[in-house]
């Protein structure tokens, strides 16, 4: 039927539009009711002056997507309305868009949420007046993760309400790293026991974080019957979508009681003074429409079809006042009625104008864009005693948990999804502990662990079986660690031990046998000394590791002290052995070469000379260097070489003791390819995942022998590879610092290690308990607790040397004392240097060639009688008078000069140039003998009467 507003007057025109409600139930009669309220409030006290008036044409859809979508084709043919408000729900909604785009009459929906409704391209006359049910869930997976659960079942309506949102809810629950095991979907026309059957399923698994989205009608139901089975206990999470939220004022104090604890994700809407006094009036006047509704309550449907109508008034006044008008399609064979529906012309121009409209309204600030209602802010409510109370809120710019709305300008950036920004919340069973998330799927089980039977290593893990009880106890390092870690946890766990045995006490078989077992859902979790490899993680998670990682060698240590007689040697290298050797032999050469002329130490017959000077040199590796060193040169040179000669023997005499003291515990060896090469056996323990490794290395499966305790691996090391035994062994890190602490006189642990990531805890597949347990594995490892444990398991081999310190020392090479031997090499050089430049100043005129006839190497052989001479100018020889001491017997003829510094300048003057100061020529035919007569009358030397004279010959 038609309804026209009372303030209509003969200068306004008015426009057609249709509502499609189901007018007979209450949401209906309250949505229409604030129609009809915000058209007379929009023309009444604001806007008297509009040109246009909306005509309501109110159709009922009688629950019905058929009769739904046969309403509103008679709004558009035979009304030809310009817009349709509705229709409900979303299963009505999607038929009528679609003759909405046909026809190019807007469709405006204030209560339809199935996401998948909206799209600009495809439905540009569909305008949603609500916030569609995906914008929700940002603020429901910021709330699961500040929370830290990792598991959250949705339970929804079988239908295409309850269906729109799960992809968005699964997508962004995976993208937090929360996991769905399970959809709990209900039929709307499920039976009670048909809801009970599906919450015992819900209670059998480990989960206990619940999404609940459907309508009041069925939710209700849904707890109701929760709380008598037992759900609504402590330890339980239940959070609701907006489709349960926004009746939580409007539901009787029965629903409202079987909801205590429960969370609620709804659109927030400002409690203003114009709301307030809304409320008043709009109670007032359903009373009086509807006496036989009782304590109606508005709800938030209400107040957003109060909106949507006064934006279908405003869009209408934009569009403009002569253009209503349909457009027939002319067919000749109409069949339908579908295929004869206009088409309105007005239909472009009013949604452009809506698109365009934003005004205040009773929900806060309104606006299309894409033709989505945009929502500002989501409020967290708790379901509380007599009603709800709000703990928070949650926008999608910030996406972050609040419990105060700011705008941008108070905003601050201190909150985090990581830490839950709430006020406090009363969880099911009146309790205020934030619970886990997940519990044990039957009341009082315990957790069924497994671990595994082993004969050796049993500070690991050990199980002993008590015949009276027949029970077993299991202790060890893992199982420790295990149980200190479970009492860290801030909830308590029970389990207990299952040793993986035969009836018979034996293993049951191998690690990855028992690591099996929880994929098969025999065992809840594993604990031993269980390695993290790649190929077990497949069908099981671990835990953070608890010991450190890796798989190393071990091989007997080499006895090598019959084998020490050269061991003096390897102190240094070849290299360095023969450049200290040559540097002997130069630095004493050079001493000779400053001291020979001044030195009676350095003087004598040659192999004298020889013997003393290369004595000398050799002698200052001990300091004990008798012969004194006289010139200022050759104290120069002594002194960096005695520097270059204590640094090297120091060096020398560590790294000797070193090779002494580390040669005994060389291992046997080092490499792995060698023992492949030849053909050595190797061993394993068994139940190790050890023979992988090792058969990809290269080693045939015949050489690799298994041992199960350490006893057992020292007694095939004693008889070596050659009688059956083995010649190294392959185990991970942990166990073979225990075998070394029980025989660390024996063995060593070498390189290579090959990379594992150490013992940890087995869970199934995505387990709740993983993050948990690793934290309180980093909690243990890190405290004094770890500490403690490993002395009372460990401690006892504390004493042995570290594997580290059995690797043979180095020997000394010549790149560690270049440096030395460069600046002991240049002093000399710079010395020996100096002395010829002073030597040859001081005999220059023996080089020089006045007399043509004498040749350049006669010259040389005077300097170098000259050179090997006695210097009897040097302080050293000369006596108390201060006259010198003659280095020749007189020749036959004897020539007198003054005794003078310049003396050996006036010997080799007259050598040169003969008795008469003639020169003498190297070739003369007619005097042949005057070469040799100048050669053997070279030296004429001073002879000086002494009370003791001495008289030495040049060698």
């Amino acid at each position: 039927m038609a309804q026209q507003n009372n303030n209509t007057n003969t200068n306004t025109t008015q426009v057609n539009v249709g509502v499609v409600l189901d007018v007979n139930n209450e949401f209906g009669k309250i949505g229409l009711s604030c129609i009809h309220m915000a058209l007379s409030d929009f023309y009444t006290n604001s806007h008297h002056d509009y040109k246009t008036r909306l005509l309501l044409n109110i159709r009922d859809s009688k629950r019905d997507v058929v009769a739904a979508a046969a309403a509103a084709l008679d709004l558009i043919k035979n009304v030809q309305v310009q817009a349709i408000i509705g229709p409900e729900n979303s299963m009505q909604t999607n038929f009528v868009i679609d003759l909405g785009n046909k026809s190019q009459v807007p469709i405006l929906s204030f209560s339809a949420t199935n996401p998948s409704l909206t799209s600009s391209i495809k439905t540009p006359y569909f305008f949603r007046g609500i916030t569609n049910d995906s914008s929700q869930v940002g603020a429901i997976t910021t709330l699961i993760q500040a929370f830290g659960w990792r598991e959250a079942v949705p339970i929804y309506v079988d239908n295409e309400f309850g269906q729109g949102v799960i992809p968005y809810l699964t997508d962004a629950l995976q993208a937090i790293d929360t996991r769905v095991p399970y959809r709990s979907v209900i039929s709307p026309e499920a039976s009670d026991d048909q809801i009970v059957e599906e919450l015992y399923k819900l209670m059998t698994m480990q989960t206990r974080v619940f999404i609940v989205h459907m309508l009041p009608s069925l939710g209700s139901r849904i707890f109701a019957k929760a709380k008598q089975i037992g759900m609504m206990e402590a330890g339980f999470v239940w959070i609701v979508t907006d489709g349960l939220a926004d009746f939580f004022d409007t539901l009787e104090q029965s629903v409202i009681d079987s909801m205590q604890g429960v969370l609620g994700v709804r659109p927030y809407v400002p409690r203003t003074k114009k709301l307030k006094i809304f409320r008043v009036r709009w109670k007032k006047k359903f009373q009086q429409e509807n006496p036989d509704i009782v304590d109606a309550k508005l709800n938030i449907f209400g107040l957003l079809a109060y909106d949507v109508t006064v934006a279908l008034a405003m869009a209408v006044e934009k569009s403009g006042v002569g253009n209503f008008k349909f457009d027939k399609q002319i067919t000749n064979n109409v069949s339908t009625d579908l295929e004869a529906i206009g088409v309105s012309e007005n239909g472009p121009n009013l949604v452009k104008a809506l698109s365009s409209t934003r005004f205040r309204g009773l929900t806060g600030d309104y606006s299309f864009v894409d033709g989505q209602l945009q929502s500002l802010a989501f409020q967290i409510v708790n379901v509380n005693g007599y009603g709800t109370r709000g703990i928070g809120f949650w926008t999608p710019e910030k996406k972050v948990l609040m419990k105060k709305l700011m705008t941008s300008s108070t905003s601050n950036n201190n909150n985090s999804a990581s830490k839950p920004n709430l006020g406090p919340i009363i969880w099911p069973g009146d309790s205020t502990s934030v619970p886990k998330g997940w519990e044990i799927p039957t009341n009082q089980k315990k957790l069924h662990i497994g671990v595994p039977m082993k004969s050796g290593f049993s500070d690991f893990v050990k199980v002993k079986f008590d015949t009276e009880t027949n029970k077993s106890t299991v202790t060890g390092y893992c199982i420790d660690v295990f149980d200190a870690v479970m009492k860290t946890l801030p909830y308590a766990v029970t389990y207990e031990y299952i040793p993986f045995a035969l009836p018979d006490g034996t293993s049951a078989g191998t690690y990855d046998d028992l690591i099996y077992q929880v994929y098969l859902e025999k065992f809840d979790a594993v604990v031993g000394d269980t390695t993290i490899v790649a190929h077990r993680s497949r069908n099981v998670d671990f835990t953070l590791p608890y010991t450190e990682s890796g798989v190393s060698m071990i091989v007997p240590i080499k006895d090598n002290k019959k084998k020490n007689a050269w061991v003096f040697l390897k102190p240094l290298t070849w290299d360095l052995w023969a450049t200290s050797a040559c540097f002997f032999v130069f630095i004493g050469f050079v001493v000779w070469v400053l001291e020979h002329r001044i030195n009676e130490d350095f003087r004598g017959p040659i192999e004298h000379q020889v013997g003393t000077s290369f004595w000398f040199s050799f002698s200052t590796m001990v300091f004990s260097q008798r012969e004194r060193v006289i010139s200022n040169l050759g104290r120069f040179v002594v002194i960096v070489w005695c520097f270059v000669v204590l640094i090297l023997t120091q060096s020398y005499t560590a790294s000797l003791t070193s090779h002494l003291t580390v040669q005994q515990l060389k291992p046997t060896i080092t490499d792995v390819r060698e023992l492949i090469r030849r053909g050595e056996n190797v061993g394993y323990q068994k139940g190790s995942f050890v023979p992988g490794i090792l058969k990809q290395l290269g080693f045939n499966e015949n050489k690799l022998i298994v041992y199960n305790s350490p006893e057992e691996c020292d007694e095939l090391f004693i008889k070596g590879s050659a009688k059956g035994g083995i010649a190294a062994a392959f185990d991970e890190v942990p166990y073979m610092r225990l075998f070394i602490g029980q025989y660390c006189s024996k063995y060593t642990m070498t390189e290579p290690t090959f990379k594992t990531a150490g013992f940890g805890f087995v869970f199934p597949l995505h387990s709740p308990l993983v993050p948990d347990v690793s934290r309180a594995i980093l909690n243990v490892t890190e405290s004094e607790k770890m500490k403690e444990i490993e002395d009372a398991y460990f401690k006892k081999h504390a004493s042995c040397p570290d594997s580290s310190t059995l690797v043979s020392s180095n020997s000394l090479g010549l790149n560690s004392f270049w440096g030395l031997f460069l600046i002991a090499g240049i002093a000399a050089i710079l010395a020996l240097i100096i002395f010829m430049v002073i030597f040859v100043y001081e005999h220059r005129n023996v080089l020089k060639k006045s007399d043509p006839r004498t040749s350049i190497w006669t010259r040389i052989r005077v300097l170098s009688r000259i050179f090997i001479s006695r210097d009897l100018s040097a302080h050293t020889f000369k006596d108390k008078s201060g006259i010198g001491v003659t280095d020749h017997e007189p020749s036959p003829i004897t020539h007198h000069y003054p005794a003078n510094p310049s003396s050996y300048s006036h010997h080799t003057d007259f050598a040169l140039y003969g008795e008469q100061g003639m020169p003498s020529t190297e070739n003369n035919d007619s005097n042949p003998n005057l070469n040799d007569q100048a050669t053997q009358q070279i030296v004429h030397v001073i002879q000086i009467p002494d009370s003791n004279p001495e008289i030495s010959r040049i060698p």
